[in-house]
C-alpha cells in the first residue's frame, strides 16, 4: 500500500518496536500509567478528595511514612503536603527493577474557595492521613422557614 512499508524489511519495524518497549520499561510511558492501578510520575502519594456541605476531606495514602515527618500547609486554598520516603537499599544487590518510589515528594491540591483555613484537622491511621477542612459557616446551605 505505502511504498515505505513495502521497501523496508519487517525486521526493522520489529527492532524499532522492541526499542520502544525497552525505553518504556526503563523510563515508563509518557504520562500513561503502566497498569490500571499505577500512578503517573509525580503523583505519589495517591490522594482522594471528597466533599460534603460541611467540609472537604483529603485522604493521603502514605504507608511506611512517619506522619510526623509530613509537612502539611494550607495557603490561599492550596493544600500542600510534602515529605520524604526512604527505602532500605542493599548495596550488594544489583536491582534490575524497582517499582517503589523513594525520595522527596510534594503534592499541591486546589480546594474550593469556601474552606476555612482556621478549621483544619489531620489524623493518621493505618497508613492513611485524613485531612478535614471545614467550610465557612456563611457558605453552608441553611434551611429557611416560612413564617
Amino acid at each position: 500500500m505505502f511504498g515505505i512499508a513495502t521497501s523496508m524489511p519487517s525486521s526493522v519495524f520489529d527492532e524499532l518496536w522492541r526499542l520502544q518497549q525497552d525505553v518504556e520499561e526503563m523510563f515508563g510511558p509518557w504520562n500513561i500509567p503502566a497498569a490500571i492501578r499505577s500512578l503517573p510520575r509525580g503523583s505519589f502519594p495517591a490522594v482522594n478528595v471528597g466533599q460534603t456541605a460541611e467540609r472537604v476531606d483529603v485522604y493521603l495514602f502514605a504507608p511506611g511514612i512517619d506522619p510526623k515527618s509530613l509537612d502539611i500547609s494550607l495557603q490561599q486554598n492550596l493544600l500542600t503536603i510534602s515529605g520524604q520516603r526512604a527505602l532500605k537499599v542493599e548495596d550488594s544487590v544489583d536491582y534490575y527493577r524497582q517499582e517503589r518510589f523513594s525520595g522527596e515528594f510534594r503534592r499541591v491540591i486546589s480546594l474550593p474557595e469556601d474552606v476555612d483555613p482556621d478549621r483544619v484537622q489531620a489524623k493518621y491511621a493505618d497508613g492513611i492521613v485524613q485531612i478535614s477542612i471545614e467550610r465557612r459557616e456563611s457558605s453552608r446551605p441553611r434551611q429557611i422557614q416560612i413564617q
